[in-house]
């Protein structure tokens, strides 16, 4: 089926967005230009101002519309503990689990050096300048998902942690094999962080 220009351009940038492929796409358009123009209107206005008002915390990395953000400035939050994790949806896993209490660092990504990612391209660097500097944190529990590039980047940051005379955990494998964090459910990662070890 041949499709308007128009569409065919809303069809291309829809096939720009992760895990959206040609078949998605064009459901996705043909859903949008069936909608009435007020919603299609809000869903683009909505794009823009979380685009304009989205900011990363400068302490964990976390996306936010203030700086610091809500968990980094709350006074109950233990600032002893550090959980580290390789995406910003990864921090809401952990939160619906209710079961931790301290603070996150986000990697935005890991290691994998067939995607040509490097520690470089990560928070290593932040992470690490966050721990000296913060003489209070005593632990940091390495939360990457288990499939190779999150153990590896386990690894990695934990070998550079363990000089600094911290206690290094690793969260158990609750989590399944190959899992990503945010399709885990609560009791899954609560057990996951309950059975955390050490590194």
């Amino acid at each position: 089926m041949l499709y308007p220009d128009s569409m065919l351009k809303l069809i291309e940038r829809l096939t720009k967005l992760p895990g959206i492929g040609p078949k998605t796409a064009q459901r996705l358009a043909y859903y949008i230009v069936t909608l009435p123009e007020s919603e299609v209107k809000n869903l683009a206005e909505s794009m823009v101002v979380a685009r304009q008002k989205i900011i990363y915390c400068s302490s964990c990395f976390n996306l936010s519309e203030t700086d610091p953000c809500e968990i980094c400035s709350n006074p109950f939050r233990d600032k002893s503990t550090i959980c580290v994790v390789e995406q910003p949806r990864d921090v809401v896993a952990m939160e619906k689990t209710g079961q931790y209490k301290g603070l996150y660092h986000v990697l935005h990504g890991a290691i994998s050096p067939l995607e040509g990612i490097g520690p470089e391209d990560l928070r290593v660097k932040e992470l690490l300048k966050r721990v000296e500097a913060g003489k209070d944190v005593t632990e940091v529990i390495l939360a990457t998902n288990t499939d190779v590039e999150g153990e590896t980047t386990a690894m990695y940051v934990a070998k550079l942690l363990k000089p600094l005379g911290l206690k290094v955990t690793r969260i158990a494998h609750g989590v399944p094999v190959g899992g990503d964090l945010e399709f885990a459910d609560q009791i899954t990662l609560s057990r996951a962080l309950e059975g955390r070890r050490e590194m």
